[in-house]
């Protein structure tokens, strides 16, 4: 199993953030987790990247139990295992668009042009290399920051709202991306999201209300 949380609850103080939350996602399975605002469904992605603590159960990533980790450990192991596609790009605006896809070979001290090239041509960016972010569209920045999370061929691709910022036309454009890296190259996908035909053309919906699964 790519990703195996069970029991995972969280508390800010006395409020529940969510409960007792239990899932699977099993290799090359794109899932989606949806739900109102509130509902728990980015502090609950944090958990499980490692990137959050929680108060009780335990998330297992790659066989990987991330309670055992430091925060060092955690970091390293996301950075190896984990490409993570925001709402709001996170693009580094005085690097280039190749710079920005190769930043996390660049943390672990590796380098490999031809996969940087490849991947963005992947997303349709391959003459856009030289550009600087401030030059790109929203939709053009999302596609670079799906280049970089995959960068690293990473057991899971975790996305928080990625096309919350996007109109329909690069929605459309960023959500068969997503669909052909699941369809033509297997990758695990786990995505939060509000956007309801978004998650309709996944493999499998898991529904959240008030901190907890209902479906």
């Amino acid at each position: 199993m790519t990703l195996q949380v069970r029991h995972l609850s969280k508390h800010y103080g006395s409020t529940p953030v969510f409960s007792n939350v239990s899932l699977d996602v099993a290799p090359g399975e794109f899932v989606a987790i949806v739900g109102e605002s509130g509902a728990g469904k980015s502090t609950l992605l944090n958990c499980m990247a490692g990137l959050d603590t929680w108060d009780s159960g335990s998330v297992h990533l790659g066989g990987t139990d991330l309670g055992t980790l430091t925060n060092d450990q955690c970091a390293l192991l996301r950075r190896k295992q984990v490409g993570f596609v925001f709402q709001a790009f996170h693009v580094l605006p005085h690097l280039d668009v190749f710079q920005n896809v190769a930043l996390p070979f660049l943390l672990l001290g590796r380098e490999d042009p031809d996969r940087v090239n490849a991947l963005l041509h992947a997303v349709g960016l391959g003459d856009l290399g030289a550009r600087l972010p401030q030059q790109l569209s929203g939709g053009q920045l999302q596609r670079v920051a799906i280049a970089r999370a995959l960068i690293n061929d990473p057991v899971l691709i975790m996305g928080d709202e990625p096309t919350g910022n996007l109109d329909k036309k690069n929605t459309d454009v960023v959500f068969n991306i997503f669909q052909r890296l699941s369809k033509e190259f297997n990758q695990t996908m786990l995505i939060v999201t509000h956007d309801q035909e978004f998650a309709k053309k996944t493999h499998r919906i898991i529904e959240m209300e008030d901190g907890k699964i209902i479906k």
